[in-house]
């Protein structure tokens, strides 16, 4: 059975006007299972369709002299090397399986970022069906090939990436014949600034990779959220957090569940004012230009018999009669009967 967020992929290309919402839990959980099951139920809770996690382990991932970020120093003990920070956050498989069983239960999608071959090949195992990579690992080719050769659906962020090393792992994917990806614009840093943000490049992707696109977004607020779904997102991730004074490095770059919410109401509010794209008469138009629409209207009584000339006519309100492009259809002809000043003539009137 396909998950949620892979039938909402398929569907991105029959250009659906709904988005995906992905609480990124990430590493906020701590460690603690009990902290990460009570944010499961919050994200639900404030209109998330999936909860993402991170799949990793510390030896795998980080050499022992590894320096931290500068957003980390600033939220992290300066004991604290980058290594133990990470190994502080890992999730074990056991409690991977844990929450992922709790989100089936609790009907919501359980996500998770692998960052390597063998995290991928666990989450397979896990029943994982879609995979979002990190935009730090949009370089490892190694992992997009395992996943683009196994034709998974894969969400691929891209923050820090060029046009050409975007254009190196895509290409991966379409040597494979593997369409089932989506490409998130990001920009790495926790949080953003807004003069960094550059939402026109999400149109400028979906064009230059005819993929849909989404937007991973580490910023403070809703508005940037919402001007990327004006400008084509179809997937939005968030950082999420019941606290941002927890310890960890990315709860006070994250989303409350409040702030959250905010940005699911926001977004769908966003997608009923852009509507349709098709231009028509709306419903709530519909008596206005009955009443402020102007016909084709007698200046002067006409006999019967006589000829219709445009001397004999004006346009007045109200608009329940033919317009002028219809004036056509009836100058020149005799009218069947007397037509008299202020009347609106209709096609029937003339002969």
């Amino acid at each position: 059975m396909k998950s949620k967020l892979q039938n909402h992929i398929k569907n991105l290309k029959k250009n659906i006007q709904k988005t995906f919402f992905i609480a990124e839990i990430g590493v906020n959980h701590n460690g603690k299972l009990s902290l990460a099951k009570k944010m499961i139920l919050s994200a639900k809770k404030s209109g998330a369709d999936a909860v993402k996690f991170q799949t990793f382990k510390a030896e795998d991932l980080v050499s022992p002299m590894t320096p931290k970020v500068a957003y980390q120093k600033k939220t992290t003990s300066s004991k604290e090397t980058h290594y133990e920070m990470i190994k502080s956050l890992e999730l074990s498989e056991k409690m991977h399986y844990q929450l992922f069983n709790f989100c089936k239960r609790h009907k919501i999608e359980f996500i998770s970022t692998p960052y390597g071959i063998n995290a991928v090949k666990f989450l397979e195992k896990l029943g994982c069906k879609v995979f979002k990579t990190a935009s730090a690992d949009l370089v490892d080719l190694e992992m997009h090939t395992y996943l683009a050769k196994k034709k998974k659906s894969v969400v691929i962020s891209v923050g820090m990436g060029t046009i050409k090393e975007i254009h190196d792992c895509i290409k991966i994917y379409k040597k494979y014949k593997n369409k089932n990806f989506v490409l998130l614009h990001c920009v790495s840093n926790y949080p953003c600034s807004h003069s960094s943000l550059n939402l026109n490049s999400i149109k400028k992707i979906a064009k230059e990779f005819d993929c849909s696109v989404g937007y991973s977004d580490h910023s403070i607020g809703h508005e940037a959220a919402i001007i990327s779904v004006c400008m084509g997102a179809r997937i939005i991730e968030k950082h999420f957090t019941l606290n941002k004074s927890y310890k960890g490095p990315d709860h006070a770059a994250s989303s409350l569940p409040r702030e959250f919410r905010k940005i699911v109401d926001e977004v769908n509010k966003a997608h009923l004012i852009m509507g349709s794209g098709k231009k028509i008469c709306q419903p709530e138009e519909y008596q206005m230009s009955q009443i402020s629409r102007k016909s084709i209207t007698l200046n002067s009584n006409l006999n019967k018999n006589q000829k219709l000339k445009i001397s004999h006519i004006c346009l007045k309100r109200p608009g329940t009669g033919l317009y002028f492009r219809e004036l056509k259809k009836i100058l020149g002809k005799k009218a069947k009967f007397n037509l008299f000043i202020n009347q609106q003539p209709s096609l029937k009137d003339f002969y």
